[in-house]
């Protein structure tokens, strides 16, 4: 099998803001963009949708009229080489939901549902993208092996671009400023 028959051409070269920012939400799907070029992600699980949106609703519902919280949709981390990540979660700015590309800076948190084969970029990986990128708050949700979810929290050092750990949740979680959440994941 040749490299052409594995991925079109368009999958191994390095992909421009502007040529990413041309093609349609259907091209966009599934895909994120990473140092200019195109990383394909499988489908998530049932149970990985699931318990993302019952976050996005519970964050949403705590979140009050200056926040919104979705699924699925990108964050531009950088514009060259071009970095797009399309979070589990995201937490933005209620005034920016017109505003594309969303921007670190329209961002308060990201959450990651961690799946079989995502292990090591959500813990490693994506913590470091976020965290350079100055989006202030990181969750990493992940299954014990009780099946009650395990949310690690990350909070940004402006100084060093870094996040120091926060506090793991299972079961409830409960954050404080800028919002109050509280979710039983272990219903999930």
């Amino acid at each position: 099998m040749t490299a052409e028959m594995a991925a079109p051409a368009w999958m191994r070269e390095q992909i421009t803001a502007e040529q990413y920012d041309s093609w349609s939400e259907e091209q966009c799907a599934g895909i994120e963009i990473v140092d200019g070029m195109v990383v394909v992600n499988p489908s998530a699980s049932k149970r990985h949708n699931r318990l993302a949106r019952i976050l996005a609703n519970a964050l949403e519902a705590a979140a009050g009229p200056d926040w919104n919280a979705d699924t699925d949709f990108d964050v531009r981390l950088q514009d060259v080489p071009l970095t797009n990540r399309r979070p589990d979660v995201v937490v933005y700015r209620a005034d920016t939901i017109d505003i594309t590309p969303t921007r670190p800076e329209h961002v308060l948190l990201v959450v990651e549902v961690v799946s079989p084969g995502s292990e090591t970029t959500d813990r490693i990986v994506k913590t470091d993208q976020y965290a350079k990128a100055g989006i202030a708050f990181y969750w990493r949700v992940e299954q014990a092996a009780t099946g009650v979810p395990l949310v690690y929290t990350y909070v940004l050092d402006p100084a060093t671009r870094a996040y120091r750990d926060g506090e793991v949740f299972t079961g409830v979680v409960k954050v404080s400023a800028p919002f109050t959440v509280e979710v039983d994941l272990g219903r999930i």
